[in-house]
């Protein structure tokens, strides 16, 4: 019981942590991108598609991640290029993905799914209790692990990662410095609706191997909450995500158990979580603004 509760918690937990951590590098970067959910039910429609046609879940995964750049790059064009308002152009970007997800997704509708493997490291996977959880996951959980690292190496450790910190806090003084704010927004966008990609292809080939329509079910706007509770750092991204990933399979557990709790309030309890977490967090003003980039939602226009 106690194994089955963590392995759902992981599966819970997954889509979040990489959807949010692709936020953070966004929003890093001084954009604030509200079409989270759009990009992660293009990447679930797209990515379960294209694995149903081909049989191979590594091409699905690679589709999700390309539909959900292309579903960045839109928006990325709005609001970089053509300067439109960040919050009303990220919330036209989820009612589209929505919308278009739903017309791509209508002949799959009851069509058996393509589960990711697992992978199996010898010795380790076999051991009692941590191996099925730790050991034997499929590629996609690791690999968000992996991007959580890498984004705190190169934010805080690399050249690249301070220009891109530096155009988030001071877009003026960045471009004065002569680098393209424009350009390092760009590349941000896309790198946040990859990981929304790919997070929308988890849902739909891990989570729950099939497609439903609104499969995403919200979960993109708590990815954008998470990136509040985080306060910005990469690796309290990992906290967050498994936090309200527990809340979400409790949930579940608790209807099977037939807890004398009406559904819908279990249901709505991570979306609870999520407004109490960041009501917590806004009346700490300190917390909230020490490491908030100081241009986030502040389009620029170059003069010169």
């Amino acid at each position: 019981m106690f194994e089955a509760v963590l392995l759902t918690v992981i599966t819970a937990a997954t889509p979040l942590l990489i959807a949010a951590i692709g936020e953070l590098v966004v929003e890093r970067s001084g954009v604030l991108n509200l079409g989270v959910e759009g990009m992660m039910i293009m990447g679930a429609v797209v990515g379960f598609a294209v694995a149903n046609q081909t049989g191979s879940g590594t091409l699905g995964v690679l589709a999700a991640i390309v539909a959900g750049m292309g579903m960045a790059l839109i928006f990325g064009f709005l609001v970089l290029s053509l300067v439109t308002n960040q919050v009303a152009t990220g919330l036209a970007l989820t009612i589209l993905g929505l919308g278009v997800s739903g017309m791509i997704g209508e002949a799959y509708i009851g069509v058996p799914g393509l589960r990711l493997p697992e992978l199996y490291i010898p010795v380790l996977s076999e051991l009692p209790l941590i191996g099925p959880v730790f050991f034997q996951q499929d590629a996609v959980v690791y690999l968000g692990f992996a991007l959580v690292a890498l984004v705190a190496f190169v934010l805080f450790r690399t050249r690249t990662g301070l220009i891109l910190r530096a155009v988030g806090d001071n877009h003026g003084s960045a471009h004065a410095l002569g680098y393209s704010v424009i350009k390092v927004r760009y590349l941000a966008v896309l790198f946040g609706g990859g990981c929304a990609g790919l997070a929308g292809a988890y849902m739909s080939l891990a989570y729950t191997p099939q497609w439903v329509e609104n499969m995403t079910a919200g979960r993109g706007w708590i990815a954008l909450a998470l990136v509040v509770f985080a306060s910005w750092l990469p690796f309290r991204v990992i906290a967050g995500a498994y936090l309200f990933g527990a809340v979400t399979v409790l949930t579940f557990h608790a209807q099977a158990q037939g807890i004398g709790v009406p559904s819908q309030l279990l249901s709505s309890l991570p979306y609870i979580a999520t407004i109490a977490v960041l009501v917590l967090i806004s009346a700490n003003r300190r917390l909230t603004l020490v490491n908030t980039p100081a241009c986030l939602g502040k389009p620029f226009v170059p003069d010169r």
